[in-house]
């Protein structure tokens, strides 16, 4: 997806020139692995090089598919161009500040952290998951209220929306609630793809500038703009964003779909998920879809076996039962067989060693 990350960071940094603003904040996930290939390396170089000609400041975070050591490598210089980067957290997050007509404005960037991270630089405090240890941690920035203080960080807040593409623990152990973030004029949040605010319109993810699952071909992208002013008086406005390349959507027969796919006045090298209504698997339906719609991304099917199963799911009381026989039902459903007494107990093995044995 160079070309489109490229395409979509052009036009940040155009809605950046047309807001005249005097920042941009980064909420984590700059990469999508710990370490990032060469190309989306030098894409962000790149970006951040124009925003210090224009001399922007910039505000980063590492999230938590980010590796912090290789994300803020040479963060200490870059700070003289404006750069800033959290740092990995030792009990204090950095806090750049700067000064506008109506004084002065404390970021603190505070970066993914898990409780594993908070508990040694503070033995004495009981921290059991990760609302405790973002406690913790906001807690220990003492802020000063009477200021401007906006809040950079990256995780998951409870009642946020999510997508099918997000990295969130089994559970919801990794939720996080808003009101830790009470004392914050803003809060800038990373993690989840969608577009939202938590609770007010002041504590917000941006999302994702470009759509990266089939679960967000709905949404519209944007990037927030935060027009802050005096103590309290802030604003918090959207600005659209264009892909490239849309990701949408066909649905139909498979026949139909090439048939049609010649009066389709989208742009056919959109990235699309095909939706077969045909009751048959069809041979080689990718490569044949894929002459007519060359980044099309995957292909499901929609017809009376695979409502039949989501319907037996929906009607059973999964919760109640145990892992073997959710599977066990799943696996009859989908092969009208049941499992043998070795493949069983392949299963319940499988389960233990993920689960644990039950007690």
């Amino acid at each position: 997806m160079a070309d489109d990350q490229k395409y979509i960071l052009d036009q940040i940094i155009k809605i950046t020139k047309e807001e005249k603003a005097d920042g941009i904040i980064i909420a984590g996930d700059i990469y999508d692995k710990a370490i990032a290939p060469v190309e989306a390396i030098r894409i962000f170089e790149d970006f951040l090089t124009e925003l210090v000609k224009l001399k922007i400041k910039v505000y980063i975070i590492s999230g938590n598919h980010d590796n912090s050591d290789r994300l803020t490598f040479g963060s200490g210089f870059m700070e003289n161009s404006g750069i800033f980067f959290s740092h990995n957290y030792d009990g204090t997050a950095a806090c750049p500040t700067f000064t506008d007509e109506f004084g002065e404005v404390k970021i603190y960037l505070l970066p993914f952290i898990r409780p594993q991270n908070v508990r040694p630089c503070f033995p004495d405090k009981e921290i059991a998951d990760y609302n405790d240890a973002l406690k913790t941690a906001v807690d220990s920035l003492n802020i000063d209220c009477s200021k401007r203080n906006i809040l950079v960080t990256h995780q998951n807040v409870t009642n946020a929306k999510h997508c099918d593409s997000e990295e969130l623990i089994f559970g919801g152990l990794d939720n996080i609630s808003s009101k830790i973030f009470k004392d914050f004029d803003y809060v800038a949040l990373g993690h989840i793809h969608s577009p939202q605010h938590i609770e007010r319109e002041s504590i917000r993810y941006c999302g994702t500038p470009l759509k990266y699952s089939t679960s967000e071909i709905n949404q519209t992208k944007s990037v927030t703009v935060i027009d802050l002013k005096e103590k309290g008086n802030l604003s918090v406005y959207q600005k659209e964003l264009k892909p490239l390349r849309d990701m949408r959507q066909v649905k139909g027969k498979f026949d139909d779909i090439i048939k049609n796919s010649s009066s389709d006045d989208k742009n056919h090298e959109d990235y699309i998920n095909v939706v077969l209504t045909d009751e048959d698997d069809v041979a080689d339906a990718m490569a044949r879809i894929r002459q007519v719609y060359p980044f099309a991304l995957q292909i499901e099917y929609d017809n009376y076996r695979t409502q039949h199963i989501a319907d037996s799911i929906k009607t059973s009381d999964v919760k109640k039962m145990n892992p073997c026989d959710v599977f066990s039902a799943f696996y009859t459903d989908r092969t009208e067989k049941e499992l043998s007494e070795d493949e069983s107990e392949y299963i319940k093995t499988l389960v233990e060693d993920i689960w644990g044995k039950e007690e």
